[in-house]
């Protein structure tokens, strides 16, 4: 059953979290978002990433962001107990466009579980 607008309110403020940490370089607020036992999974120029979260706040806290980055949350689906959104990033470090799945779970708020990502493929770096 689809939630109510509120609802949908709600998930794009926890998916502020997400975007609020990478636009300042600072994990804090994805730490606030994301459960313990998060989660990630992508390819960061050519380059699989997956496992623990520890390596998206280590990625945010290491490449700042860049005068010239943008983000758009999308969510695109909310049914009771989980959320589904799409975030597109234009200009990570300068150079790097990512579209982020997030998917989200109710636990009395909105936290986030997995992170999977895809770079895309006109800003990869190859080593």
């Amino acid at each position: 059953m689809r939630d109510k607008i509120q609802d949908y309110a709600a998930v794009e403020a926890a998916a502020m979290k997400f975007v609020n940490s990478v636009a300042e370089g600072n994990s804090t607020y994805a730490k606030e978002l994301f459960t313990e036992d998060a989660v990630l999974f992508g390819i960061l120029d050519g380059v699989m990433e997956r496992g623990s979260i520890e390596r998206f706040y280590n990625n945010v806290d290491t490449v700042g962001a860049g005068d010239n980055f943008k983000a758009r949350i999308d969510v695109l689906a909310v049914e009771e107990t989980v959320a589904v959104v799409r975030v597109l990033e234009e200009g990570w470090g300068g150079r790097i466009d990512f579209t982020d799945f997030l998917l989200l779970k109710l636990d009395g708020e909105w936290r986030c579980v997995a992170k999977a990502y895809n770079q895309n493929s006109n800003t990869i770096k190859h080593m």
